[in-house]
């Protein structure tokens, strides 16, 4: 299998990562998630004109029709620079559920095209997150009801607010009367479809956990370098480069086990809920192994909010059980492993010629 990206792949990512990094810093985000609305018309629409709504929409809709392997690059750049959940929610989970959609499937069209020109925010409600993300603004909330897809707006859906460690998140609990005219298709074909979408959120959040990870490794990395004791930086000692070489390992090992579920879900494999499941354990694992390192080697001060550790550790910690908690994904690991008639051994992993 081939895991070499492509040239337009990593120009787009490097496009991204520059924009973010001028764009995105995190006293910007301060400011930003400290308003009511935590969210900046101002930052999505530039992000709209960067191309990174468009990225996975079809061409014939007027996006640049990129697959799940690109975004198993761009969500890493949208956890590392803390991006909120909507953008990834909008332009890649509710993308590839209303381009799964049948042709001439009522608001398909209408709303991909949208999607492209960065004008509507999308919230996803999935039965697996009982809390929905980005509620009070979004245009349209998509939601499941026994298999069916309904798409609400704003004012036909009632909401409860729910607070959460993440500053950056806006959660709400949500519930509505579904009728014939909210809904875009049936339990039947819409049960394939949640499956599907399923799959998209759980490995957004693996590559934005990915991207969490390197990011905390950074700040670890930049701190202990300027923080001295005993007149030495505290990076020259062992213990603390056991630490950060431990979170270095866990990133490097979870990186093609994403690319992997990236490759199983953008060509409709039979295993693509093994891989992603898989994918969204190893990286919520870096990602926690780095906050609890990061935060032993900052001292109890990475935990205070001047310090910028405690955005990305708290984000991590809050999206580690988004779009299926880690029992959820242990049980489809083990459902598929442990198995009866499950492919495991060298004569399936290798192929018969290296049995």
């Amino acid at each position: 299998m081939d895991f070499t990206f492509t040239e337009d792949q990593l120009a787009f990512r490097e496009a991204i990562s520059r924009f973010l990094m001028t764009e995105a810093p995190p006293e910007t985000l301060r400011e930003i998630w400290e308003t009511e609305d935590g969210r900046s018309p101002e930052m999505r629409r530039k992000m709209a004109e960067q191309g990174l709504t468009a990225l996975s929409v079809p061409e014939a809709q007027g996006g640049l029709g990129m697959d799940d392997i690109a975004w198993s690059l761009l969500t890493q750049e949208l956890g590392y620079y803390a991006i909120a959940d909507s953008m990834a929610d909008t332009a890649y989970v509710a993308t590839g559920l209303l381009t799964a959609l049948p042709a001439g499937t009522g608001l398909r069209d209408e709303l991909l095209a949208r999607i492209v020109d960065g004008d509507v925010r999308i919230a996803v409600g999935h039965p697996v997150n009982p809390l929905v993300a980005d509620v009070h603004l979004a245009d349209v909330i998509l939601q499941a009801h026994q298999g069916e897809i309904h798409a609400l707006k704003r004012e036909q859906v009632s909401f409860e607010r729910n607070p959460s460690i993440d500053s950056s998140r806006r959660l709400s609990r949500v519930s509505f009367q579904p009728s014939e005219a909210t809904r875009l298709v049936g339990a039947e074909q819409g049960r394939a479809i949640w499956d599907q979408t399923l799959n998209r959120g759980a490995l957004a959040v693996a590559g934005q956990s990915l991207g969490l990870a390197q990011r905390m490794l950074d700040l670890s990395v930049d701190y202990v370098v300027q923080r001295k004791q005993f007149g030495k930086a505290i990076g020259s000692f062992q213990a603390v480069k056991h630490k950060l070489a431990d979170v270095a390992g866990k990133i490097e090992f979870a990186k093609p086990v994403l690319y992997r579920a990236a490759h199983a879900l953008a060509n409709n494999e039979p295993t693509a809920a093994l891989n992603v499941s898989h994918a969204k354990l190893a990286c919520c694992e870096a990602a926690w192994v780095a906050a609890r390192h990061g935060i032993q080697v900052h001292g109890a001060m990475g935990y205070t909010w001047e310090v910028d550790l405690q955005m990305f550790m708290k984000r991590a910690w809050a999206l580690d059980s988004s779009w299926g908690d880690r029992a959820f994904h242990t049980s489809r690991v083990a459902e598929a492993v442990l198995a009866a008639d499950a492919p495991i051994g060298p004569h399936h992993s290798f192929g018969a010629a290296h049995a």
